[in-house]
């Protein structure tokens, strides 16, 4: 989550949704290798090689191989138009706006294209209680053992409960995920909670 606006009433942070480094690399291997499927299915119907270099492959065959490679690479393509889709419309970024003049806090999301696309949540300000970090247990290593720990922040409110802050996706530091709860609490004046 990155601040992009910060005024003594208004506090803008934006959230970053599907458009991520890791979406565009699952993207292109799915596509290219699911390309890679259906042009040796496409080859092996015409009878010919797929790689024009080698001379050591032997005849492949349409039926069962070329068939269920056609096939895979058909399935591969519509993920990878799925997967292309979901990072072009940013599913999942958008605003979190902390508003003094409005009273109330809006998380702002975006969705898939339709009537719904824009998600608004609204919570007042005067329900929020107070601004929480939780400490939660990751699972153990299996191979070294070892334990980690992750942090969130959360804002407490009185109807809604608990209203995380921050996500595991977006992979911030102790310190960070701390200092982004003290900036907030500090904006809307309400005491900072460690549970």
């Amino acid at each position: 989550m990155t601040l992009i606006e910060l005024s003594e009433n208004r506090m803008v942070y934006f959230v970053r949704g599907s458009r991520r480094k890791s979406n565009f690399f699952w993207a292109f291997i799915v596509f290219f290798g699911s390309l890679g499927l259906l042009l040796v299915g496409i080859f092996s119907y015409l009878g010919m090689d797929f790689l024009f270099l080698s001379e050591e492959i032997i005849y492949f065959p349409f039926i069962p191989q070329g068939a269920t490679m056609s096939f895979y690479g058909i399935a591969g393509i519509c993920i990878s138009s799925y997967l292309w889709c979901i990072i072009l419309w940013d599913v999942g970024g958008g605003y979190d706006i902390f508003d003094k003049t409005e009273k109330e806090i809006r998380f702002i999301r975006w969705g898939f294209p339709g009537k719904n696309r824009h998600i608004i949540f609204r919570v007042p300000m005067k329900e929020i209680k107070s601004i929480r970090l939780k400490i939660a247990k990751k699972e153990k290593d299996i191979f070294t053992g070892n334990v980690s720990y992750y942090i969130i922040a959360c804002m407490d409110t009185i109807e809604q409960g608990l209203i995380p802050l921050t996500r595991l996706e977006d992979n911030l530091y102790v310190q960070q995920t701390v200092d982004k709860a003290a900036e907030i609490s500090r904006f809307l004046s309400v005491p900072l909670l460690n549970s």
